[in-house]
């Protein structure tokens, strides 16, 4: 078995690493693979930047919401919005140093709350971020991956989990929710 020095390839008289004649042999630029993990980064800021909005879009869903609630079951509507308050909170605060961490700059623009005037109304715009949640962080953990960033792909997979569980909880109050 070749050794590491042995391994090393000689081009016109110049000794080269193996990685540097495996470039070579493909015909890859010098600094290509640089460029394409910066474009990858960039997109991932990008995508997580999306995520992050969408949490601050959840949280002021969830205040707003908690406040708008009206009947019978305000007091239970209005607490079973509260509570998600800090777990979307936490995703944002990952995302936010996630973002730094790859060298971005995190968003501090929600994304938009879709008006609800009845309480179902508000329900059924909370199962529908949660699903927006659960497709976004999914297609995002796939690009954690294919980037080779293993802790983003676990993380986003708990946060998968985690909107999992506020979709099926609000799918569950809506089923025989009164019109």
């Amino acid at each position: 078995m070749a050794t590491k020095t042995e391994m090393e390839r000689r081009t016109n008289g110049t000794r080269v690493s193996g990685a540097t004649a495996r470039r070579r042999q493909s015909n890859e630029k010098p600094g290509a693979r640089a460029a394409g993990r910066k474009s990858g980064v960039a997109e991932l800021v990008r995508a997580l930047n999306e995520d992050l909005a969408g949490e601050f879009g959840a949280i002021v869903q969830y205040i707003t919401y908690a406040a708008k609630v009206t009947g019978p079951y305000r007091p239970e509507l209005r607490d079973f919005f509260l509570k998600e308050v800090p777990d979307e909170q936490g995703h944002a605060q990952f995302l936010a140093n996630k973002i730094v961490a790859l060298g971005g700059e995190p968003t501090t623009v929600p994304r938009a709350v879709p008006p609800a005037g009845s309480n179902r109304e508000m329900l059924a715009a909370v199962l529908e971020a949660e699903r927006q949640a659960k497709h976004d962080y999914t297609k995002r953990a796939r690009q954690a991956e294919a980037f080779g960033d293993k802790g983003l792909q676990v993380m986003l997979e708990n946060i998968v989990a985690d909107e999992t569980g506020h979709f099926e909880e609000t799918e569950r109050m809506l089923r025989e929710w009164p019109d």
